[in-house]
């Protein structure tokens, strides 16, 4: 098993070292023969930012390259964006259960818990930015 996720896509916009790439996310039965047929087939384009010191010598506007991600990327995205949420809600319901003996009460402050974790994510956007960059190589 490979440690890299690859895509296809087209480089859309190049400002200095700022490159935004298009690519097209599908599930796994987008490439379905009957996907016509049925409505769990999706295809959805989204726009990636990659920095690259060589952009303006190597890539234009149009060019298909390869975007690459790491695969522990994909991992810790969905730690931070699921698992630590549901595991935060969960533990201060029941903690909240304890305290106050109310089952709405405790569920309004588990709820009320996600604010600030989702707010310090947003405080550490930059930091995040960093470990979630992708790179992209031309296609040959």
């Amino acid at each position: 098993m490979t440690d890299i996720i690859k895509h296809q896509g087209i480089v859309e916009n190049i400002d200095g070292t700022h490159i935004q790439v298009r690519i097209v996310q599908t599930s796994a039965c987008a490439a379905c023969s009957i996907k016509g047929h049925c409505s769990s087939a999706d295809a959805k384009e989204k726009l990636i930012d990659v920095t690259d010191e060589a952009a303006t010598e190597i890539y234009r506007s149009g060019c298909h390259v390869w975007v690459i991600g790491q695969l522990s990327m994909g991992v810790r995205a969905v730690l931070l964006a699921f698992v630590v949420p549901f595991l935060v809600l969960i533990i201060s319901l029941f903690v909240f259960m304890t305290i106050w003996n109310d089952e709405l009460g405790a569920a309004l402050g588990a709820l009320f818990l996600l604010v600030p974790y989702y707010f310090i994510l947003w405080l550490n956007k930059s930091h995040l930015e960093k470990k979630f960059s992708f790179s992209i190589q031309p296609m040959n």
